[in-house]
């Protein structure tokens, strides 16, 4: 029966931080520090919670199939442009991919990098071109231009801040890129409101640019799993045609429109990333990369990453090996910013390592 399914899934697929957990678990940890999966470690406060437990009581309905209040939201935060949305930043990858790539079409991904445009781009029958990133994990504009150019690619990935290196893209060089290329280009902002760059602007002078957003991370919705994007006009008809029926269910459309309007939830959680995203760099006895997004990645050599994870998995804190992410080195590891008892254990036992 095996042989019904897809070769491109016979490798496996998305990697989880799943057996640190287990190892912190079996060590006698109740409660761990969760450090691996950049989560707002903070609950969704009650201005965001009432409005989703009252948009409860017409769960017996379809949701909204347009998401019109969430795009109205949404105009009124980032500006009139147009919105579409997805189950999560990953929903919004996968229909964008599914609406442009068929067999054989070209995908650039400029690796290291998030690892899901690599698999749902194969998933559809695409050829992955990876581009690598310079030493410093900083992005060639010239290179990654030259090679979407001459491979004639339709899509190109680009991750600022990047997940997991934590690098912000100047956006003269995302400009210089969407100058230079016939494809779209999708611009993964998930980290964007934890660093100062603003590439909105940029959607009023390029009808090839896709930015995607998540409200996962910093409005601290990540099991109502709402992502979208702000789409050229002429592209938003053709995702919806390949978007599936009622993508985003009533309580999070309802949740994530208020989150949208509490500015102070946000503004005090990103004093808190700031604050500890400075002592994880300053505090290290690794070095570091980044310094952009709600997370930190460490040069943990000679260690191995999955070999940390492990130590710090039986001292009770949960962090992420990079081994995963193609293209980067295996002794690297991604640590979220948790609450301040979660970072506090996590640089005592860094540093005692």
């Amino acid at each position: 029966m095996k042989d019904l399914i897809r070769p491109v899934y016979n490798a496996g697929g998305y990697v989880f931080a799943t057996k640190a957990a287990d190892i912190a678990r079996s060590a006698g940890y109740e409660r761990p520090a969760r450090l691996a999966s950049n989560e707002n470690p903070y609950p969704p406060p009650p201005e965001v919670l009432e409005p989703a437990g009252t948009a409860l009581q017409n769960a017996n309905r379809y949701p909204d199939e347009c998401s019109l209040n969430l795009r109205a939201a949404l105009k009124e935060k980032f500006g009139n442009f147009s919105y579409v949305s997805g189950v999560g930043m990953d929903g919004v990858i996968e229909t964008i991919i599914r609406t442009t790539i068929g067999k054989g079409d070209k995908v650039v991904v400029n690796a290291p990098t998030f690892s899901f445009y690599r698999l749902a781009a194969r998933a559809y029958g695409g050829e992955v071109i990876d581009v690598p990133r310079n030493d410093d994990f900083s992005v060639d504009a010239l290179r990654l231009s030259d090679e979407a150019s001459d491979s004639g690619a339709k899509l190109i990935f680009l991750c600022s801040p990047n997940n997991p290196t934590g690098n912000v893209i100047p956006k003269n060089d995302v400009e210089k890129i969407l100058k230079s290329i016939d494809g779209m280009l999708f611009l993964d902002n998930a980290y964007v409101d934890f660093c100062d760059e603003d590439y909105i602007p940029l959607m009023n002078k390029y009808d090839n640019l896709i930015i995607g957003r998540t409200m996962s991370k910093y409005y601290a919705l990540a099991g109502m799993r709402v992502g979208f994007g702000i789409v050229p006009g002429w592209f938003e008809e053709y995702y919806e045609r390949a978007q599936i029926p009622f993508v985003l269910n009533t309580v999070s459309m309802a949740a994530a429109v208020a989150a949208l309007r509490n500015d102070s939830y946000t503004a005090r959680y990103l004093s808190i990333v700031r604050e500890w995203r400075e002592r994880f760099i300053n505090e290290s006895p690794y070095p570091t990369s980044g310094g952009g997004a709600n997370f930190v990645m460490f040069d943990v050599s000679p260690y191995e990453g999955d070999e940390v994870v492990e130590m710090l998995a039986r001292r009770g804190v949960i962090v992420r090996s990079c081994a995963s992410f193609p293209g980067l080195g295996d002794h690297y590891i991604r640590v979220s910013i948790g609450e301040p008892w979660e970072n506090e254990i996590f640089l005592k036992e860094l540093n005692s390592l």
